[in-house]
């Protein structure tokens, strides 16, 4: 506590200067700083002071922390210090330092009045702050036309308070004249308001300042946010406050300090840039921001430093300069006197105390007389003389007489020069005389504050006490205020010594004796005027003994009075009169009695009875209570006498038994029984006496004075209730009857009501509060329990109970301490309900700042309580009058809007759980809905990384429709269907991985449903990944315009209240709520409700909708935008329909323009989304179609929407481009019939039909591997040309070749003959030749053959063409098989009832069977040949031919010798056109050639003959197959042609066709060549790798010599303007190609125009298990350059579970440089893999590839960026394994850590073959990329050797040079010169020398010996490298 304050003068001050620039001295100092005071604190202090100081000519105020220290004008005397509870923000003097505003950290403002030291107001403005300042600045401001009246002004950082007519100088006469009516009143003018500045300065004020302009105060705060400055024009008269202008934040930063100059604003900003501004307009004058200022203060320019000089002069006690200086500035001399004179005063009091000297003090007094000559004004020195004081009764009163002349002087009056004596009688008379109240007022004033308490009280009880009660009486109440108020605030300045210094000052007034007691007197002795009734009661003074008063008064007094003709009663009643008066008048006889006999003697003494009871009455007000005996038989005695007055004698002995009741308890003033309101104050204090007694004693007194009993009641169980004694008040409470017991509980009732108005402002008030509202429990229930007959009574009875239980509750468990009122005050409760969610919510989610911030729960004293948990939370909402669910609304949506999104669906979902309700659905319908709005408006909020929100959403959203009301019914099936909608969306922004999951089929219950929805048949439409920060936002605003938010609830300068159905109307004092009611069946939603007035609601939807299915459209999400499109439709149509189904209806309830613009918006839409709906459908059945598996119902569904045409029209293109796809013909094939069949379209139908059988036996025969292409969709008669190709598959069964003669209505019976005679036939004519030819089926057993022929018999309709056509073929069999003859003849016979005998004949010579081939040739082939030429046909092969050419082939099969049998088959091809016959022809040439050549030994002649005729016949082949392929693809130019002999130039040049521009060109046109097939089918002619072919086509476009320049978008699409450009034009085409194959159709504009990252990520989405798509993807990622984290991750798994291991070494080498990818976890697995795959399989010794692999491998393994993370040790031990000691060398040297890597070198070279390393890097390491790390390797090993010494081992080896070549470049020749020395080979080691040293500039050895040049170089230095040839003689 800052408490010790000590005022510092002469040589105690400290001066300092300040220079202009602070922190360094820069010339002469601009101010002197003089310390005037040292403030200390009684406790210690743990931290820094807040200080706080401002001056005026009133005063000086000091602030430090809690502490206020109030110095007069010359800061010489402390005039008010007062400690406060909290921190002092802001103080403020005003009034001619009368008043003083104090406002505190806790919000309380003060206004203290300074004379008096007394707290005139106390009002709580502000709420509290804990850190920051709750007040900012403060400012007193006059008023321009009422004298006397302030303004105040006080700046918080939201606002500012505006307190208005302060009647300051009224409160001051009124305080004066102790007028507390009159100051109530004037209290009541104050007007209080609250301005806020949020709304132009957003982040906070931070200063302000005052303008005065005419006669309107003009206010400028300097702030933070939007503004930096604002101007507010205050008009007094009509209290207005308006705003003006403002600076906004652009021109400088946050305004800090401000000073007004004129009309000139000066501003220091937060950088330290000072500017000037024009106080009007707040427009920017200048600026200095070159110069950082941390301060500045204006001043005049004017004599001010000089009174700064003198005042500091003045303060030092330097008067001596202090006079000069004033004389030489002319400035006030009088001041100097007036301030020594005041020393001189304080030195006279100090030294009056003390033990000081006497000539000291006539030194001070002689100085005072001296000074008070020089000063001219008299009434400060006549103030001065008798204010001083004197050492001497002879100084005093000198001083006096020396005023009295000033005085008289001063009204030019006459001076007498009188005598000492007379002077001091004089001016002890005048004193008396002229001494009144307002002198002592003003001498109590003057006392000050530092005077000792001890000489102060016994000065006032010895001489200032007495002399009031003879002079001034009536003062005596000043006196004694002025001593109460001294005790009370002892208690703030001496509060240690508290309250015994409090109580020793009060007790003066009462110990004090009167003047003539003490015999002293300052001014002699006064005689009182003596007459004939004071002599007479001098006369009964004299009379000691009672019982000689009747006697003296006979014997003395009745002579004298009769002698003066006084009456004696009316004289004996006089002086009883005033013996009791000069009894009462001495406090110190008070309490005798001895006047009690003496009155009673002298009552005895009159006669007269009326005089007599008067006489009576006046003891018994005058008695001591208790009375005396005598007393009390006195009064009795007169009490039974029968008089008129004995009604008097009743009511004064009442009085007495009251008195003597009171004197029990301590009071003995009787007029406090004057009135009822005093008498009840009794009976309160009685009752708080808590005596056994006191409620007896109090129902005494209301009984004696016959005021109601039920106050005593109510007032005994208050007093018993404040002291914690409810039981006793309850147990009071029941004794009484019902009526008492009623009318006490509801006054008591009234009364908690009351006292719960007010503020607890400690912890024993709330204590108090809390227990009496707990008592007020009982008693409420206790009433409630004694309603029987009132039911209006039992009601209120029972609303008052559940209140005030609240209130208990509330306060005993969250320390709320509210009124009634409070309580039935709705918004309040909103307010505080929001305080403690946001107490709750710092405690659970503590601010950044780091700093721990308790949980909280801020009562209205400021008192804080935990309220930490959730559960307390929905406790206190129930006791404000909260319902559960909208709590958890409230915190639901607070929570949203604070961006926790987790925990707003945890209320949520616990509400769903638990609380399945109406209210429920409510809560879930709101926040679905502002989450919508959040995400639409792209608020930032938290979301856990595992939660999907969008699905979250849209599980909210249907949990509200399940259990909402019936009138949110139809907008939570809104917000079902747009969140649905959303959520799919979503799901188009995820990439999902799942992992290696492939697509298997599971019967039964072992399905797995994962598997089942993840691959199911569904379509799944292929699109672009969407973004989600791009579409998110778009669909969700979309959702906001569907469904928009109908109302919202704010609070104007409270926190803000969320709920949906409300708003607020704004006004200057109080909020008001409007609240936007929705009528049962209204909807919020657009498609439900009703036109607004003024509003088309249509219009806020049209943009986000619009943007939300262009996006989707870009991305080709064409499924999404269908469903958006027909959805937002819908609504938009709903909307306008619902509210427009009666025209002339609409037309009375709604305005034209409203009608008209919603009917064009309508219409508007229906055409958009009409053509967007046709569009998209016939993109989507494009998709549905290329997928692999049709889903028909899709299909089937979009078909129907299409018009009829267009429909039919888009299934037979389909159909017509869909080739051989069989299953997709099948699907689109029953699309179109089911079409057909609805709309009755049977023409179409049977197309269709037919179409579906087609693709049946297309999809049937295909299993089989039988081609349907030749007979798809022709006529069935064209059916019939498979048959044979049926019959001749092994596969095909009987059944089958049935069911297809069925179904094409062909002839059955034709069909099986022809499988018979195929059956019979299969192994004829192979008897001749064992071969394995490719080209005939496995010989299959005579017997099985027999049994299946006899098995189709029995289904011939007929036999008879059978055994006809069998017995042709008999005769063409050769005759020596017969096997054959025998199955032939047995079904012959079997099939035929009748028996045939058949003659069998020989046919044998090999020109037999020449001549017969030649013969079949020419009769029936040839004439077919040029038969074909003339059509145009290209074979001449068909069903009749057919038998006819194997006939043919059977001659020549049955010709024994090969040359000839070769020679006729070759003559026969001849014949034959180029095209597929001859083909087939050359086929069997080579078939016979290569059978003789089999045949043939290597060492028989023929076996070279043949051997040629072979080589022949395969290049005439393989030239004449090329040819036909290029007639059947129309490629046989002239060119092409030439090219035949050269294929792989032809395959080249058939790829610069020119038919590739133009299908470039134009994509849809027709009858273009396939060239990818003709050049398969020729590479595979003439046995090519088209893998290499392609690859070098590709490395010649994609990789040319000049890369093109850059060239614009426009160029580029033009392609086939520029050569490069078309390059990476078919380098797309390459792309599309691939997505082709996994069935997703790009055309190259839609392929260039994607995103890229999308369309990747949608692909990786859709096809990530297939081994295809995974490596396009990792394609396009490289290309495009995308290397999203989790695709990349996902890519290297797929690639290394599809073990593409050497893909993948291409793709980390590309993505090496990528390092961002080398965080991914499958990175360092990735390379781990691709490095250590070689040795899965390899195995010791390694084959010549696996060696390949290796050094591959460890190419990769140099090139690997996270070695760190590999095993290069187990690596090396790997190479070690398959003998590969070089690369295991290598890897040792790849070990990061030097000293590791060191070691295992050194232990690897101590266990290899150097010799087998060196051979390794010879043979593996001498090319490629390896070759420089290669060098480093063999450096080693040579090191090794010749550390090692190995030249013995390595000297006659081929490494032998290199060992020297190390020696010399290591300059280490010695060691081998010595070796070789040492061998005796001196002229290898010469020579080595002489090689040695021309390699190093010294060639001339040649011409000396060997054994000199070794003995030289051996005699040398060590290190030298060059021989000195100068020390060789000769």
């Amino acid at each position: 506590m800052w408490n010790d304050i000590e005022i510092l003068v002469n040589d105690d001050t400290r001066s300092e200067q300040l220079s202009v620039c602070l922190g360094r001295e820069c010339g002469s100092a601009l101010y002197q700083v003089d310390s005037l005071l040292q403030i200390t604190s009684s406790e210690k202090v743990s931290v820094n002071p807040q200080l706080y100081a401002c001056s005026s000519r009133d005063g000086s105020i000091i602030v430090v922390d809690k502490s206020v220290i109030l110095l007069d004008s010359m800061g010489q005397a402390v005039l008010l210090h007062i400690q406060f509870d909290t921190d002092v923000d802001v103080v403020g003097m005003c009034q001619e330092k009368q008043f003083l505003v104090v406002g505190e950290r806790s919000g309380n403002i003060h206004l203290i009045h300074i004379p008096s030291k007394q707290t005139l107001l106390t009002k709580i403005l502000a709420e509290t702050s804990s850190s920051e300042k709750t007040y900012l600045n403060l400012c007193i401001e006059k008023d321009k036309v009422v004298a006397g009246v302030y303004h105040m002004f006080i700046l918080t950082s939201k606002g500012f308070f505006c307190i208005m007519n302060l009647p300051l100088a009224k409160t001051q006469e009124a305080i004066d004249k102790m007028d507390m009516t009159a100051a109530t009143m004037l209290q009541g003018q104050i007007k209080t308001a609250f301005i806020a500045t949020e709304e132009y300065h957003s982040l906070g004020c931070q200063n302000f300042v005052m303008s005065n302009l005419v006669n309107k105060i003009h206010m400028i705060i300097g702030g933070k946010g939007d503004y930096v400055l604002s101007k507010w024009e205050v008009d007094t008269t009509n209290n207005l406050v308006s705003v003006r202008s403002f600076a906004d934040s652009s021109l400088i930063k946050d305004a800090v300090k401000l000073q007004v100059l004129d009309n000139l604003l000066f501003v220091l900003d937060t950088e330290n840039i000072l500017s000037i501004w024009d106080v009007y307009s707040l427009t920017l004058i200048w600026d200095l921001p070159l110069i950082h200022i941390e301060e500045f203060l204006l001043t005049t320019e004017s004599d001010s430093s000089s009174v700064m000089q003198l005042n500091r002069l003045l303060h030092k006690h330097k008067f001596t300069e202090a006079e000069n200086f004033a004389i030489q500035f002319g400035l006030d001399v009088e001041l100097v006197y007036k301030v020594k004179a005041n020393t001189i005063l304080e030195k006279l009091a100090s030294a009056s105390i003390g033990s000081y000297g006497q000539e000291v003090l006539l030194d001070y007094v002689n100085e005072a007389k001296e000074n008070l000559h020089k000063i001219q004004d008299s009434q400060f020195v006549v103030d001065y003389c008798i204010n001083a004081p004197w050492p001497l009764y002879e100084t005093a009163q000198e001083m006096l007489n020396y005023a009295k002349v000033r005085i008289l002087k001063k009204d030019d009056r006459t001076i007498v020069s009188p005598s000492d004596g007379a002077l001091v009688s004089l001016t002890e008379a005048d004193f008396e005389n002229s001494f009144d109240e307002k002198m002592l007022e003003s001498l109590l004033n003057a006392i000050h504050i530092t005077v000792p308490l001890r000489e102060l009280c016994l000065w006032l009880k010895n001489v200032v006490i007495p002399f009031l009660r003879r002079v001034v009486p009536m003062g005596q109440k000043i006196l004694a205020k002025w001593l109460e108020q001294g005790a009370r605030n002892l208690e703030l300045t001496d509060k240690a010594n508290w309250p015994e210094n409090g109580l020793q000052m009060a007790e003066i007034f009462f110990t004090s004796k009167n003047q003539d007691e003490t015999h002293l007197t300052s001014f002699g002795q006064w005689t009182p005027l003596e007459n004939t009734t004071t002599i007479v009661f001098r006369m009964f003074d004299k009379i000691l003994a009672p019982e000689l008063v009747p006697s003296i008064l006979d014997k003395f007094i009745k002579p004298y009075l009769c002698e003066h003709n006084l009456q004696k009663d009316e004289l004996l009643l006089q002086y009883i009169k005033d013996l009791l008066e000069r009894c009462r008048t001495r406090s110190a006889s008070v309490f005798e009695t001895a006047w009690e006999a003496k009155a009673i003697a002298v009552i005895g003494c009159i006669s007269d009875t009326d005089l007599k009871f008067d006489a009576v009455l006046q003891i018994m007000h005058g008695a001591v209570v208790p009375w005396s005996g005598a007393v009390e038989q006195l009064v009795k005695q007169h009490l039974e006498m029968n008089h008129s007055k004995v009604k008097l004698l009743q009511e004064s002995y009442r009085l007495m038994e009251m008195k003597k009741l009171l004197r029990a308890y301590g009071i003995r003033d009787t007029n406090l029984l004057k009135d009822k309101q005093m008498i009840m104050r009794l009976v309160k204090y009685i009752l708080k006496q808590d005596t056994a007694t006191s409620l007896e004693d109090a129902l005494k007194m209301v009984e004696a004075y016959m005021l109601p009993t039920m106050e005593v009641y109510i007032l005994r169980m208050i007093d018993l209730i404040d002291k914690e004694r409810g039981e006793e008040s309850l147990t009071l409470l029941k004794s009484l009857t019902i009526a008492e017991a009623e009318k006490v509980a509801e006054r008591l009732t009234v009364w908690g009501t009351l006292v719960l108005q007010r503020k607890a402002d400690n912890s024993e008030e709330q204590k108090t509060q809390m227990f009496m509202t707990k008592t007020l429990v009982e008693v409420l229930k206790f009433l409630y329990s004694i309603q029987r007959d009132n039911p209006l009574k039992k009601d209120e009875c029972e609303a008052n109970l559940k209140t005030f239980e609240t209130l208990a509750t509330l306060q005993e468990d969250f320390d709320i301490f509210l009124s009634v009122e409070d309580f039935g005050n709705p918004m309040l409760m909103s307010t505080l309900l929001e305080k403690h969610i946001n107490a709750y919510e710092m405690d659970r989610y503590p601010s950044k700042s780091g700093k721990e911030q308790a949980m909280t729960c801020k009562t209205k004293d400021g008192k804080l309580k935990s309220c930490s948990t959730e559960s307390r939370l929905y406790r206190i909402a129930l006791l404000l009058q909260r319902s559960e669910q909208e709590m958890g609304e409230k915190l639901a949506l607070r929570a949203l809007d604070a961006g926790r999104i987790e925990d707003a669906v945890k209320i949520c979902r616990n509400f769903y759980k638990n609380h399945c309700n109406k209210e429920t659905g409510k809560l879930l319908f709101s926040a679905c809905q502002r989450l919508c709005h959040m995400l639409g408006a792209d608020v930032p909020m938290i979301t856990p990384e595992d939660m999907n929100l969008p699905a979250v959403i849209y599980e909210m959203a249907c949990q509200a429709a399940t259990v909402c009301s019936p009138d949110l019914l139809l907008d939570s099936l809104e917000l079902c269907k747009y969140t649905l909608a959303a959520k799919e969306i979503y799901r188009q922004c995820q990439i999902e991985n799942y992992g290696f999951t492939a697509k298997t089929t599971c019967f039964g219950g072992d399905k797995d449903p994962y598997e089942e929805w993840t691959y199911n048949d569904f379509f799944n439409e292929d699109g672009i990944v969407l973004d989600p920060q791009i579409v998110l936002p778009v669909i969700y605003e979309t959702i906001s315009s569907l469904l928009p938010i109908s109302g919202k609830l704010t609070f104007l300068n409270i926190e803000s209240v969320h709920h949906q159905y409300f708003t607020l109307i704004s006004s200057s004092q109080t909020p008001v709520y409007k609240e936007n009611k929705l009528y049962p069946l209204d909807s919020t939603s657009l498609a439900n409700c009703a036109f607004i007035k003024g509003q088309n609601l249509l219009l806020p939807a049209r943009t986000p909708i619009c943007a939300v299915l262009q996006n989707l459209m870009e991305c080709s999400q064409c499924e999404l935008a269908l469903r958006l499109i027909v959805c937002s439709f819908g609504s938009c149509l709903q909307h306008g329909i619902s509210n427009y189904m009666d025209l002339s209806l609409s037309e009375k309830l709604h305005d034209g323009n409203t009608l008209a613009e919603t009917k064009s918006f309508l219409i508007a839409m229906k055409q958009k989304s009409a053509s967007a709906i046709m569009t998209t459908i016939m993109t989507l059945l494009h998709k549905v179609f290329n997928c692999r598996l049709i889903d028909q119902d899709l299909a089937l569904g979009y078909c129907t929407i299409l018009p009829r045409e267009d429909m039919f029209n888009k299934l037979w293109d389909v159909i017509n481009n869909t080739w051989q796809n069989y299953r997709k013909v099948l699907a689109v094939a029953l699309v179109g019939a089911q079409l057909a069949t609805q709309y009755g379209e049977a023409a179409e139908e049977k197309k269709f039909r037919e179409l579906i059988t087609d693709a049946e036996w297309g999809i049937q025969l295909g299993k089989f591997g039988i081609s349907f292409e030749t007979v798809f969709r022709q006529a069935p008669i064209r059916k019939k040309e498979l048959i044979r190709t049926l019959v001749q598959n092994p596969e095909v069964g009987t059944d089958l070749i049935l069911n297809y003669c069925r179904t094409f209505m062909l002839d059955s019976d034709a069909a099986l003959q022809l499988c018979i005679e195929t059956l019979l036939l299969k192994n004829a004519n192979r008897n001749h030749t064992e071969d394995d030819s490719a080209e005939y089926s496995e010989k299959q057993s005579h017997y099985t053959l027999l049994a299946r022929v006899l098995e189709i018999i029995p289904l011939l309709k007929s036999t008879n063409d059978l055994v006809t056509s069998l017995s042709g073929i008999l005769y063409k069999l050769d005759p020596y098989d017969y096997e054959t003859i025998e199955i032939v003849l047995k079904v012959i016979q079997n099939a035929d009832e009748r028996n045939t005998s058949i003659q069998l004949n020989q046919v044998s010579l090999d020109t037999l069977h020449m001549s017969a081939a030649q013969h079949v040739f020419k009769k029936k082939l040839k004439p077919k040949i040029f038969e074909m030429r003339n059509t145009g046909y290209t074979s001449v092969v068909n069903k009749e031919t057919t038998k006819t050419v194997q006939t043919i082939q059977s001659y020549l099969l049955s010709i024994v010798n090969p040359e000839w049998a070769v020679a006729m088959a070759h003559k026969i091809a001849q014949e034959f056109p180029t095209g597929p016959d001859q083909i087939q022809a050359l086929k069997f040439c080579l078939y016979l050639a290569e059978k003789w050549l089999k045949n043939a030994t290597t060492k028989d002649e023929s076996h070279e003959k043949a051997e040629v005729l072979q080589k022949k016949l395969y290049m005439q082949y393989k030239r004449s197959a090329t040819e036909n392929v290029l007639i059947t693809y129309k490629l046989n130019t002239a060119e092409h042609l030439k090219s035949i002999a050269k294929p792989a130039n032809l395959i080249v040049l058939l790829y610069e066709h020119h038919s590739i521009d133009q299908r470039i060109q134009n994509p849809t046109g027709r009858d273009y060549p396939d060239i990818h097939a003709a050049a398969k089918e020729i590479a595979e002619i003439n046995n090519l790798d088209m893998n290499k072919i392609l690859d070098k086509l590709l490395n010649k476009w994609l990789c040319p010599n000049t890369l093109p320049s850059e060239k614009t978008q426009e160029v580029f699409e033009d392609v086939q303007e520029d050569e490069e450009l078309r390059r990476y034009f078919l380098k797309c085409c390459i792309y599309l190609a691939e997505f082709e194959v996994l069935n997703i159709p790009y055309t190259y504009e839609s392929f260039h125009k994607s995103p890229k990252e999308g369309m990747i990520k949608g692909l990786w989405k859709n096809h990530s298990h297939e081994p295809t798509a995974v490596r396009l993807v990792t394609e396009l990622s490289l290309e495009y350059k995308v290397y999203d984290i989790q695709l990349w991750n996902g890519l290297l798994q797929k690639l290394l579970g599809f073990n593409m291991i050497q893909y993948l070494r291409k793709v980390l080498i590309a993505i090496t440089g990528i390092h961002l990818l080398w965080q991914i976890p499958n990175f360092s697995r990735a390379w781990r893999s691709v490095v250590l795959s070689p040795f899965l399989t390899a195995s010791c010794p390694p084959s010549p590839k696996q060696i390949e692999e290796c050094s591959e491998c460890f190419v990769m393994l140099l090139k690997c960026p996270v070695l760190a993370d590999l095993d290069v040790i187990g690596i090396a031990k790997q190479y070690a394994q398959l003998d590969l000691p070089a690369f295991a060398l290598g890897c040792l040297m790849l070990i990061p850590q030097s000293e590791k890597r060191e070691q295992q070198i050194q232990a690897f070279l101590s266990t290899c073959n150097t010799e087998t390393v060196l051979q390794q890097i010879d043979e593996h390491m001498n090319t490629g990329e390896v070759v420089a790390f290669a060098s480093q390797i063999r450096s080693l090993i040579l090191d090794s050797i010749i550390n090692e010494k190995l030249y013995e081992k390595f000297l006659k080896t081929k490494y032998f040079p290199l060992v020297k070549q190390q020696l010399m470049n290591t300059h280490r020749m010695k060691e081998l010169v010595d070796y070789l020395a040492s061998k005796n080979c001196t002229e290898d080691a010469a020579a080595l020398i002489r090689e040695y040293q021309e390699k190093y500039g010294n060639p001339t050895l040649l011409d000396k010996s060997s054994s000199d040049v070794l003995k030289m170089y051996l005699n040398g230095p060590q290190e030298t490298c060059v021989l000195d040839l100068s020390s060789l003689t000769s």
